[in-house]
């Protein structure tokens, strides 16, 4: 470990594409920024509390609105309570898809309280149960009308498919099923990333081919009653959510700031840097640590967006992304000439200084995780002493963008840290060989590790073992921030 501490100098701002463009006003004493950053905190936890309730009230009152139906309280036989039992897996599962879909709409009051990540993370759990729902709520239902009409599954299954509206129904489990399967990490390793994403946009066509037979079939979403409203309501919000932010928005921002690509610059063998200009671009309201979701308008580019980190924060008419070649589909945005139109969904992410609720700064990088670090490195107002960088390569080839780091670490002064080689035989440290015969650590690195906010960005493996060493040596939970990019 080398140990490249700089002297202190002012804060520089960076204009995105490496110019300084001022300096900052003195930083508030610790103390006082630490309680802001607590009470900020307190304030993020209430909301993130009152989403997560309103999430299972919304379950709850699903099953509420059917227990207050008439034909809840018609139950007769077994074939009655296998129906019934139907029903409400069918309610509180059509409940949860539209939950998800809510968490994969990317609204920014989701993504500044929980973050985007967070949100898919929640989204992709609720798959499986949302699945295995679905499908004892046919079950249930074929077997609970079989029961009651003495006819085996079958036939029973042969007389829904004539009722109308049923087929559709039958296309939407069958849709959500294909969606669920491609995204088990198994298959979709497997998977082109661009059939992946025509398979997964099924779920929007999932949803909609479903709804006739809740409104058609039954009596709990009968015409006329409070139940109907409720339901289209829901589906209202959720799916205009969806158009809002996910279609008309990424439209609004594209056009009003008018993207287009000025260079690529590699920077390493299988990195670049590729530089963008528009117009108003410190408009966007970007803050140091975050993404945007990235498409490039060209023959070979169009059809895949691409989630990638702001390498420096955006300036007035210039902005930067930095890429790594980690499949076809980011090999080619190396490939891309100047003058390209691209879209822009975002800034999204909570890897921001906005999250910090401790007095010290503690970033560790590794590989091309170091663009939202230098990025939030930038972008944060800081005393000398207050931060320390880490920054973690296997060789020489993968210290990308740390002479630039460096660069903002002496200006803040801050304390940079540098660990090149390979990762240790073990397997389970994230360190290297040597630091772990000399017994190097986290709070050897970090002295005021428990008095800081651990900002942590690598590929996913490497970067849980640095979040698992912080949580063993006591860092509290809301001080830890992950931000994982594959490896």
């Amino acid at each position: 470990m080398i140990d490249t501490a700089r002297p202190t100098r002012p804060t520089p701002r960076h204009s995105g594409d490496g110019a300084v463009r001022g300096t900052l006003p003195p930083a508030e004493p610790l103390e006082v920024a630490a309680r802001r950053r607590r009470r900020a905190g307190r304030r993020r936890n209430a909301v993130t509390d009152l989403l997560g309730i309103l999430a299972w009230v919304s379950a709850a009152v699903a099953v509420m609105l059917w227990l207050v139906s008439p034909g809840s309280h018609t139950v007769v036989g077994i074939g009655g309570w296998l129906t019934d039992a139907g029903i409400v897996a069918g309610l509180v599962a059509t409940d949860l898809v539209l939950v998800m879909l809510v968490l994969a709409a990317r609204v920014p009051l989701i993504d500044r309280t929980f973050g985007q990540d967070n949100a898919i993370a929640v989204h992709r759990s609720l798959g499986k149960p949302v699945l295995y729902l679905l499908l004892a709520h046919g079950a249930l239902l074929t077997l609970g009308y079989g029961a009651s009409a003495g006819t085996g599954p079958i036939a029973e299954t042969i007389a829904l498919f004539s009722t109308p509206d049923m087929p559709l129904a039958y296309l939407g489990l069958g849709l959500f099923v294909a969606v669920v399967v491609s995204s088990l990490v198994a298959v979709r390793r497997r998977l082109p990333y661009e059939a992946w994403h025509v398979i997964h946009l099924l779920s929007y066509a999932a949803v909609l081919v479903a709804l006739p037979h809740m409104l058609s079939v039954g009596s709990v979403l009968a015409q006329g009653t409070w139940q109907r409203v409720y339901w289209i309501a829901l589906y209202v919000l959720a799916l205009g959510l969806i158009a809002l932010y996910r279609f008309a928005l990424p439209l609004v921002v594209t056009f009003r700031h008018r993207i287009r690509v000025v260079g690529v610059e590699p920077i390493a063998p299988g990195v670049v840097s590729i530089h963008l200009a528009g117009r108003d671009l410190d408009r966007l309201g970007t803050e140091g640590g975050q993404y945007g979701v990235w498409r490039f308008w060209t023959a070979r580019t169009w059809w895949h967006a691409h989630p990638v980190s702001f390498s420096a924060v955006p300036g007035r008419d210039r902005a930067r992304i930095t890429v790594r070649d980690l499949g076809a589909g980011s090999a080619r945005l190396g490939r891309i000439t100047p003058g390209a139109f691209v879209s822009l969904e975002g800034p999204y992410g909570l890897f921001t200084s906005r999250a910090r609720t401790a007095p010290y700064l503690a970033l560790v990088a590794s590989g091309i995780g170091i663009t939202p670090v230098r990025s939030l490195l930038e972008d944060t107002d800081l005393r000398p002493g207050e931060a320390t960088v880490l920054l973690r390569g296997t060789d020489a080839d993968q210290q990308y963008l740390w002479h630039e780091t460096a660069d903002l670490a002496e200006a803040t002064g801050s304390r940079l840290y540098t660990m090149v080689g390979h990762r240790s035989r073990s397997r389970e440290s994230w360190m290297t060989e040597e630091d772990v015969r000399r017994g190097v650590s986290l709070r050897s690195v970090f002295p005021n590790l428990l008095q800081s906010d651990l900002y942590v960005c690598g590929p996913r493996a490497w970067s849980d073992l640095v979040v698992r060493e912080a949580r063993l040596a006591g860092v509290p939970e809301h001080q830890i921030h992950q931000e994982r990019f594959e490896s």
